[in-house]
């Protein structure tokens, strides 16, 4: 299930949603995500979803996401982050999370779009965590929770890198990390249990706001696609992920090596 994670909670489910008509492509931010994997760009749509980009930007500008992580990729499907940041001790922290935005569903969750995780059952209750999508999944997420804001998308080249975290391995560590992709990481150190530090993590070191330009979507003939909801409260596949912020509270990996052995089950996406 795409869910936010209030970790208290663990697993959410996703809901459904209704379409908006589509206001002419607005994107007046570029923002660089840096990651110990490499760089990419992401193009917001500010006026298309004005609540959700200013929400964004109020955690980039404040340095929120320095040093997160990405804690949850399921291939093909979505890779997430904005919930969690490590310190130089690997010791992992939840980003703490603002007001929630009310929805904003104007584009669909195709391939290279990010968007907003949140709480199932609840359309407004998206905060600090996001995710970009793998693949073209507007027949599941354009449908759930009043269907899920997309607000901007990766540009350029941008998605190599993407793909490159994507080809990553994942380990099932206690929920959230059910599916923590991880860099220079093996079976066998799973298996014996070998600690996790920051050189397997993968760090988003820092996202910068790069460009202003009033109509950068144009200057970059970027056309974003309609969500495919048009009205309604139909459903799409519940049995998908995502993940969201929450009281963790300070939870050293490598506590989390010996306490969590139970390999948790993927919902398909």
């Amino acid at each position: 299930m795409l869910f936010v994670k209030r970790i208290r909670i663990t697993i959410s489910a996703l809901s459904l949603c209704l379409a908006a008509s589509v206001p002419g492509i607005a994107s007046a931010t570029v923002v660089q995500v840096e990651t110990v994997s490499g760089n990419f760009e992401i193009n917001l749509y500010d006026n298309a979803t004005p609540e959700t980009v200013a929400n964004f930007l109020n955690y980039v500008q404040n340095g929120d996401f320095n040093d997160s992580i990405f804690h949850r990729s399921v291939g093909g499907f979505i890779l997430q982050g904005g919930g969690f940041r490590t310190d130089a001790n690997a010791q992992i922290t939840d980003i703490p999370a603002n007001p929630a935005v009310t929805n904003e569903p104007v584009y669909s969750n195709v391939r290279g779009t990010i968007a907003m995780a949140k709480i199932g059952g609840n359309a407004n209750s998206a905060t600090n965590q996001w995710f970009i999508n793998l693949a073209n999944n507007a027949g599941n997420l354009d449908g759930q929770n009043g269907g899920f804001t997309v607000f901007g998308e990766v540009t350029g080249t941008g998605m190599n890198v993407v793909g490159d975290i994507e080809a990553l391995p994942t380990f099932a560590f206690a929920a959230p990390f059910g599916e923590l992709p991880l860099r220079d990481y093996t079976a066998d150190d799973f298996t014996n249990t070998v600690p996790v530090d920051n050189t397997h993590l993968i760090i988003v070191t820092a996202i910068t706001v790069i460009d202003t330009t009033v109509d950068s979507a144009g200057a970059a003939g970027l056309d974003p696609t309609p969500t495919t909801n048009t009205g309604g409260t139909g459903g799409g596949n519940t049995n998908t992920g995502g993940g969201g912020g929450g009281s963790f509270g300070v939870f050293a990996l490598f506590g989390l090596l010996l306490l969590a052995r139970k390999r948790m089950l993927r919902g398909a996406a």
